[in-house]
């Protein structure tokens, strides 16, 4: 896991256009951007190429039933976690048969801030599915302080998201 700042986000068009050339595969999960991830990526005309589903799972118990994210994690770390991120990440990309996933969790604000998880805080998980065999499939996250209100949060979270996605694919390519 490692912790950036939200910078300049790859438009969704970007990522629409990197899944196209390479014939590969998308599904969302989130939690605090409640579907926006999803909405950017169809919001792309002929986003049906490559866009499989998209989990909103803000609760708890939707993130265990729906994606796999294990009661220890949830117990020990809190939704708003790397671990989560990542398991949520992996939970879509593995339930939808996708290439990719991507995942959002963290806290939009205003309340639900603590000292240890301020409002802001967000965690991005990228789950990747190589070819079988290759043992180059992976999940990764990424955590982000990030400033505003509420819709700027969620906003600057989507725009992580894509970044985030963005940067993995362009990094496969490279090993290729």
């Amino acid at each position: 896991m490692a912790e950036r700042d939200a910078g300049d986000a790859d438009g969704a068009e970007s990522i629409g256009e990197l899944l196209t050339e390479r014939d590969e595969t998308l599904a969302v999960a989130e939690s605090l951007t409640g579907g926006l991830v999803g909405s950017r990526v169809t919001d792309v005309p002929g986003a049906s190429a490559y866009f499989d589903r998209g989990f909103v799972t803000y609760a708890y118990d939707a993130k265990r039933e729906l994606l796999g994210v294990s009661r220890e994690s949830l117990d020990a770390e809190g939704a708003v976690s790397a671990a989560v991120a990542e398991e949520m990440a992996a939970g879509a990309r593995d339930r939808a048969g996708t290439t990719w996933a991507v995942s959002t969790t963290g806290v939009a604000g205003p309340g639900g801030g603590t000292e240890t998880k301020p409002v802001g805080l967000v965690y991005v998980g990228v789950a990747y599915a190589a070819p079988w065999g290759t043992e180059d499939s992976f999940v990764r996250s990424e955590r982000f302080r990030l400033d505003g209100d509420r819709a700027a949060v969620k906003q600057q979270s989507a725009d992580a998201a894509l970044d985030s996605l963005a940067r993995a694919i362009r990094e496969v390519d490279a090993e290729r």
